[in-house]
């Protein structure tokens, strides 16, 4: 069976260099990966801001939108 990877993202390049200099402790790893998710959580936040802007959406309906499950249900194969 033959696997592919994508080539890595000019992120991971950087990540990979930086991490490669120096050692890296559990607690550090730990603080890295709360700022990343930090990072693209706020980064996902004002896309969502932008849209709910264009798209003039009320609280109501950004509520109602939240509520919703829009999920893909899984096929179950017998």
């Amino acid at each position: 069976m033959q696997t592919t990877t994508a080539p890595l993202s000019p992120l991971q390049l950087e990540l990979l260099k930086s991490f490669s200099q120096q050692s890296v402790t559990e607690q550090d790893l730990i603080q890295i990966k709360i700022l990343l998710s930090k990072f693209f959580a706020q980064k996902a936040s004002k896309e969502a801001q932008k849209v709910i802007e264009t798209k003039g959406l009320s609280k109501a309906e950004v509520n109602q939108l939240a509520e919703q499950h829009q999920r893909t249900p899984y096929k179950t194969t017998k």
